[in-house]
């Protein structure tokens, strides 16, 4: 049963780091308790992300050449190494408060890759799990990254799906720090086009599933 509430917030196209730093606010609000369960959707423009446990060794250009491409890189709160956001990724930051949801940062992750698992048959793509690595894979190939943190048991960071970006970027890392596995786009296994908006749509309707939560919209911030 349908029990509690969750916002979704669609900030649209947002640089890296302010979405960061929302995040770093509604954690607090969540731990207060002054807002229900939030999940942010955003777009980044091109930038690089390393989590806790990763480290620049995974980066295959020297930065002059990323800032000549007006490219930054960040070290951020999350868990998992190296990965690409940007146009063309669905990105999600759930801001969760994990005591309504098991206290289990393991079930956590695995439900966020439900979530996506689920919204990609509704494309007719056959994802999975593969065992030891944290994600989303069709065959071989990653087609969804997930790294989160928590914080007084409230979740940050997310998930991005790679819908429709620029597929060189990944070219430059090695992504989540894993060598021996390649990257896709759900544009790279589908012919026709699958517009954003509509993989949002169906993302918050499979979250609301997974999560047994109410999702109510709200306005960007």
């Amino acid at each position: 049963m349908i029990n509690r509430r969750c916002h979704v917030v669609d900030l649209g196209f947002l640089d890296c780091r302010k979405t960061w730093a929302l995040q770093k606010e509604l954690v607090e609000k969540r731990f207060r308790q002054e807002i229900p369960d939030t999940l942010i959707l955003a777009e980044h423009p091109p930038v690089f992300t390393i989590g806790r446990r990763g480290s620049k060794k995974n980066l295959h250009v020297s930065d002059e050449y990323l800032e000549t491409l007006g490219i930054t890189v960040i070290e951020v709160d999350r868990g998992g190494d190296i990965t690409y956001h940007g146009p063309g990724q669905l990105i999600g930051y759930p801001i969760l408060d994990l005591t309504g949801h098991g206290r289990d940062v393991h079930l956590l992750l695995r439900r966020l890759e439900e979530v996506l698992i689920r919204l990609l048959a509704d494309c007719g793509v056959k994802a999975k799990r593969v065992a030891g690595y944290t994600g989303v894979w069709v065959e071989d190939e990653k087609i969804a990254a997930i790294g989160i943190g928590v914080r007084r048991w409230i979740s940050f960071h997310g998930f991005c799906l790679n819908v429709n970006p620029d597929m060189k970027y990944f070219s430059m890392i090695s992504p989540c720090g894993i060598r021996d596995k390649g990257v896709t786009s759900l544009t790279k296994l589908k012919t026709e086009g699958i517009g954003l908006q509509e993989m949002k749509e169906g993302l918050v309707r499979h979250f609301e599933d997974v999560f047994t939560m109410n999702m109510e919209k709200r306005p960007g911030s």
